[in-house]
């Protein structure tokens, strides 16, 4: 978006600068891939093409089945979408301020551009800061929601911000998910955990030249690795506030 909600900016480009980013992409010599395509190598079903790059898109907001769905399939790249089921079905609720966003029935549209379909959970809530009943609600009724839209299995999950601990993590493999992914803002790699695969997320100031340099492998860190305490200590944090606050934004 040009103007974007002042919420979301820090994690906006411009149509110009994403179509820069994705022709960085191209360039590279990559093959894109979805995540079950990632799922099926880490499971050791199927082998992944040369030199894989995985495009994700969090949310569902209004350009993804428009400028954004365009733009990808204009250039042969395919990607993953997971969706806030609260904030794009009709009637429904979620923590994500107001922005323009997509509906649940564009997610068959989203299909048919190319993307996979993920789950975002219902609220958009901190996973790692919820109860028992409540984080069951989010993982289980959004993987449901979709699967109705979309009349087939949804088996793949992103945490809110990336937020999970190992209680997050076994839920959502209770729950049937097959893969989770974080954030981290590091290179994924072999040996990534299945429920907290690694991704780098683009920021408002982020260059072509920061591009260029994860898809060359360079300019991040490699997961699997352990959280530090800063991470740890926040998480203890947002726990201590949600107990006071209810379900908070995960932003």
């Amino acid at each position: 978006m040009e103007e974007p909600p002042g919420w979301i900016a820090e994690f906006t480009v411009s149509p110009k600068q994403f179509g820069e980013h994705l022709d960085a992409v191209v360039d590279s010599g990559r093959t894109p891939v979805t995540i079950s395509a990632l799922a099926d190598h880490l499971a050791g079903r199927a082998p992944l093409p040369p030199r894989p790059v995985l495009l994700t898109f969090d949310d569902g907001f209004a350009d993804l089945p428009g400028a954004t769905a365009e733009a990808l399939a204009g250039r042969g790249l395919s990607a993953t979408a997971y969706l806030t089921t609260g904030a794009i079905t009709r009637g429904g609720r979620s923590l994500l301020p107001p922005a323009p966003m997509m509906t649940l029935e564009q997610a068959v549209q989203l299909e048919r551009y190319g993307m996979e379909i993920g789950s975002h959970t219902v609220t958009h809530a901190q996973l790692d800061t919820l109860a028992p009943r409540a984080l069951e609600h989010e993982l289980r009724a959004s993987r449901s929601v979709l699967e109705d839209a979309l009349g087939h299995q949804v088996r793949h999950l992103a945490y809110p911000h990336g937020y999970n601990s190992g209680r997050v993590r076994r839920t959502a493999a209770a729950a049937g998910y097959e893969t989770a992914t974080a954030v981290r803002h590091a290179l994924s790699s072999d040996r990534d955990e299945h429920y907290r695969i690694a991704r780098l997320i683009v920021r408002r100031g982020h260059t072509v030249a920061d591009v260029r340099g994860w898809l060359a492998g360079s300019g991040a860190r490699v997961a699997p690795y352990r959280d530090g305490p800063k991470t740890v200590g926040w998480r203890w944090y947002r726990r201590a506030r949600a107990v006071v606050q209810g379900p908070v934004f995960a932003g």
